[in-house]
């Protein structure tokens, strides 16, 4: 059953709305907006739809999406946790719902209306501290950039990673934006000197080693794959999909542990790569999670792309870059100079990628990966042009 999902479905349709901050429309319209689109564009009536895969932080539940965009009988729908981590979680389950007949029509969908301070979790100071936060937000690790600032400090002491290796990836991912016109950092550049002057975020982790602030939404549409060879646009097949929580793990601080760089990717690559008939070596596009830069060389690391502690070099002589790098990555400029809808824009990228539709588009471009957030539990999903 390992190789279950190979080519049984495909990804016909993507949308998405404007990126920005503080826009007007709440996040259940800025989801009907983008389902609506992705409907749009594959081709398909919206009562045809029978199947919701969505993150379990939205605010626009199936029941409200169903209602306004006008869908049919829903006999699948789920939602995944973990925010950052959920993109591929929900787009393989949709995929796995149309491959094993729960519906015939699957949507998976993010929106998000993150301008907003009070949608923070670290805005809430109100409330008592739950659950494992306890034992770190206490005592100064507040933010999301706190806790991956401190994992980072342990790769650059146990590897030698260094802040030009940080200063490759968000230059990279600029480089990337700026051929990409609806990227919200598209029309500004990004050079090594202004990366170095920027200020102080969280040491060793400053302005440009984070991800956007970002409103907006982006949707799929999956059908399997003997009906996707009707639909309006080319099929982009799902391949493999997995998820990963690994032994003891400790969401965003897996500082308790007797490897703590050994994450989430580690667990999802194993059951990635033993789903697939494809291997790191066969991937010319990665899209991988980018919430802060250090995610960028821990997930090299993960997927299998270089050994453990090479990740950092792994950036250097422009191998991250387009057109020309070993892997291009996150090349719409992924969530920090593109937008960050908690990683979903990356799923479009990485069909983008197999259309042959991308901005940045990676000659020869047969396998896709696409990842999820490193630091919670995660998921993966493989892209390719043939089922």
């Amino acid at each position: 059953m390992a190789g279950f999902l190979k080519g049984r479905t495909a990804v016909v349709g993507i949308g998405q709305t404007a990126f920005g901050k503080g826009l007007e429309s709440t996040e259940l319209s800025l989801a009907c907006q983008a389902i609506s689109a992705a409907l749009d564009d594959a081709g398909i009536k919206p009562s045809e739809v029978d199947g919701l895969a969505s993150f379990n932080m939205e605010d626009g539940r199936e029941v409200d999406v169903a209602r306004n965009v006008g869908l049919g009988e829903i006999t699948y729908f789920s939602q995944v946790g973990y925010g950052g981590g959920a993109g591929c979680g929900v787009t393989g389950q949709a995929a796995l719902a149309v491959a094993t007949g729960q519906c015939e029509v699957a949507v998976a969908w993010r929106a998000r209306k993150r301008a907003s301070k009070t949608s923070r979790p670290w805005a809430k100071v109100n409330q008592r501290i739950p659950g494992s936060w306890q034992f770190s937000r206490p005592f100064g690790v507040v933010r999301p950039v706190d806790e991956i600032a401190l994992l980072t400090r342990r790769h650059m002491h146990e590897f030698g990673t260094t802040r030009d290796h940080l200063a490759n990836v968000a230059i990279a991912l600029r480089k990337h934006a700026n051929r990409n016109p609806v990227a919200t950092m598209g029309h500004k550049t990004l050079s090594r000197e202004d990366y170095m002057n920027a200020r102080w975020i969280s040491e060793p982790l400053c302005l440009f080693d984070n991800c956007l602030e970002t409103d907006g939404a982006l949707a799929v549409v999956i059908v399997s794959a003997d009906r996707a060879k009707d639909c309006a646009n080319k099929p982009v097949y799902i391949h493999a999909f997995a998820q990963g929580l690994p032994p003891q793990h400790n969401v965003m601080t897996n500082y308790f542990c007797a490897d703590p760089l050994r994450g989430p990717a580690w667990t999802a690559a194993t059951r990635l790569w033993a789903n697939a008939d494809v291997g790191p070596d066969d991937v010319k596009v990665a899209q991988l999670y980018d919430a802060f830069s250090p995610l960028i060389p821990l997930s090299l690391e993960g997927y299998g792309f270089c050994d453990r502690g090479e990740g950092g070099p792994f950036t250097d002589d422009g191998n991250i870059e387009w057109p020309n790098g070993r892997l291009p990555v996150n090349t719409s400029g992924g969530g920090m100079s593109e937008a960050n809808v908690h990683g979903f824009n990356l799923v479009l990228e990485g069909v983008r990628q197999i259309r042959g539709t991308s901005t940045c588009q990676v000659e020869g471009a047969g396998v896709s990966l696409v990842t999820s957030g490193e630091g919670v539990p995660t998921s993966a999903i493989l892209f390719t042009e043939d089922a």
